[in-house]
């Protein structure tokens, strides 16, 4: 399973730039990785792992601003296509093949 999230955080003010950052940081530490600027896909290892991770990503979610997630299958992730760019080194490294199951 893969968990895609999309987020548009306000920057305006100090207060919301650290939220914005502590979110960010969350996310990468949470073992996500950057797609796009304020999209973030990370792989779960079934509808076990992504409920978890889902349950932790209400948990810190900022005040303001929005934030979305979207569940799905790795075969529906492996179909995405590029019509600009390529894939970044990171998301070439990272991919279902890794996981283990138990």
């Amino acid at each position: 399973m893969r968990l895609l999230v999309f987020f548009d955080l306000p920057v305006v003010k100090k207060e919301d730039r650290k939220e914005y950052q502590n979110f960010r940081r969350f996310l990468l530490n949470d073992g996500y990785i950057m797609l796009q600027y304020s999209v973030y896909s990370r792989i779960c290892n079934g509808i076990d792992g992504t409920n978890k991770h889902i349950s932790r990503l209400k948990k810190n979610i900022p005040h303001k601003g929005s934030v979305r997630y979207l569940q799905i299958t790795e075969k529906q992730y492996s179909e995405i296509k590029f019509l600009v760019g390529s894939p970044k080194k990171q998301e070439k490294q990272i991919n279902s093949g890794q996981l283990n199951v138990f």
